[in-house]
């Protein structure tokens, strides 16, 4: 264990966040207990409060603080339940109130990622992140993968200078994929002239 690990472990701001799997993110939202509704909204949405409520007070002022949800927010994703598509939801309509009173009491930025399907260790937890991955590529407009580095880089964009007027916002870096009102990869579609990438 690093001493960064032991110290969000231990220290004054302990985190005790239940894991993703405990949270029964593969259960339906129909088949949610409280209990796993609550641990799902305070996983990944009351965290942030949490951690703002910390930390605001010592950024200094033209700072920005960011964190990243999941298109289930706002769009139907089977499988991925417990709460979790709630919690998102959540998340994002925190992060335009917290933008608000974060910039006029602090001049500090407060910003959501919405990240597409990579193979991340949270990811893997929820059980089909492979089809989910497979599905970006074959109807997002860019069909490549996502890396993770990509996402680092819309953060430390967004953390910077050169996102200054930027707050209240959710960066969608998903290879455009939040843009598509139908899979493309559809039986239905069958008979269209779908452009393709020509390298795949």
């Amino acid at each position: 264990m690093s001493e960064a690990d032991e110290y969000l472990l231990t220290g004054p701001f302990r985190m005790d966040l239940p894991s993703f799997r405990s949270i029964g993110v593969s259960k339906p939202l129909s088949e949610t207990s409280r209990k796993g509704y609550l641990a799902a909204v305070s996983a990944s949405s009351y965290s942030f409060i949490s951690l703002l409520r910390h930390f605001l007070p010592i950024i200094n002022p033209g700072g920005a603080t960011i964190s990243l949800t999941y298109i289930a927010s706002e769009r139907i994703i089977p499988g991925y339940g417990g709460g979790m598509s709630s919690a998102k939801a959540a998340l994002e309509s925190d992060t335009r109130v917290l933008a608000f009173e974060a910039g006029r009491k602090h001049k500090v930025r407060v910003n959501t990622i919405s990240a597409g399907p990579l193979g991340s260790r949270a990811a893997k937890a929820i059980g089909f992140i492979d089809m989910m991955i497979n599905y970006s590529l074959e109807n997002a407009p860019l069909q490549k993968e996502l890396y993770a580095e990509e996402v680092g880089n819309t953060a430390a964009f967004l953390a910077s200078t050169l996102a200054s007027a930027i707050t209240g916002a959710t960066v969608y870096v998903d290879n455009g994929l939040n843009a598509m009102g139908v899979g493309v990869d559809s039986p239905a579609f069958s008979g269209l002239d779908i452009p393709k990438d020509n390298k795949s």
